[in-house]
Formats: C-alpha cells, sequence, structure tokens
C-alpha cells in the first residue's frame, strides 16, 4: 500500500496558493478545534455517532457545557444531527474533521513523548 493512497484526491485538496477567505476560515475552525471539550467531543464522535448522555459520560463535563458546545459545533457546520425518536444523535459532518482531530492528537503526544527534559 502506497502512501498515497491516503492522500485527498484533486477534487477536494486544498488550494496550492490560498486566499484571505481560505485563511480565515481555516483560522476560524481551528480556534474552535482549540478548546479541549469541543476536541474531546470531536474525538469522541470520530469513534462513533453519539448523544448528548454519551458525550457528556465520555468527555467528563457537564451536561448543560456539552450541549452547548455541540450547540455552536452543530452551528458551524462540524457536526451533524438526526433524531431518533426523541433522542438527538450526533455526528461528525465530514472525513476531513476526523483527520484534522486525529493529527491534533497526534502531535500533542509527539510533542510529549518527545519533549526534551526540563533541567
Amino acid at each position: 500500500m502506497s502512501a498515497r493512497m491516503h492522500l485527498s484526491t484533486a477534487h477536494d485538496a486544498h488550494p496550492h496558493n490560498p486566499g484571505e477567505q481560505q485563511f480565515a476560515l481555516a483560522a476560524e475552525l481551528l480556534a474552535l478545534l482549540g478548546d479541549r471539550t469541543r476536541l474531546a467531543l470531536l474525538h469522541a464522535l470520530a469513534q462513533s455517532e453519539a448523544d448528548v448522555s454519551t458525550l457528556t459520560e465520555s468527555c467528563g463535563a457537564q451536561r448543560p457545557a456539552v450541549s452547548q458546545h455541540l450547540a455552536r459545533l452543530r452551528m458551524s457546520g462540524l457536526v451533524a444531527t438526526r433524531k431518533e425518536g426523541r433522542r438527538v444523535v450526533y455526528t461528525l459532518a465530514d472525513g476531513h474533521l476526523r483527520r484534522v482531530v486525529d493529527e491534533a492528537l497526534s502531535l500533542a503526544d509527539h510533542q510529549l513523548t518527545h519533549r526534551p527534559p526540563h533541567d
């Protein structure tokens, strides 16, 4: 298996010369990911779809805070919802987001495991 197989196809690759709109939106999206609880929620949703109760247990935050974070992620288009009876089920809206979350956590792991010792 070649590494190229995992790269995005040309139609969904980023522009080679991003413009102001791409930089502005990318900064906005990264700011949304900059919150620990939202990142934990997105990581949980990268594993499987879930409802608020399941997500509250998985991320360790209070239910009202989880609901507010999910609303913000939904309004930004990063998560999607569907109804199952009275239950609302959340899912990642895009596979790109899964890769961004995975890369951010991989970078954090690399930083933690390869950090030089303090004096």
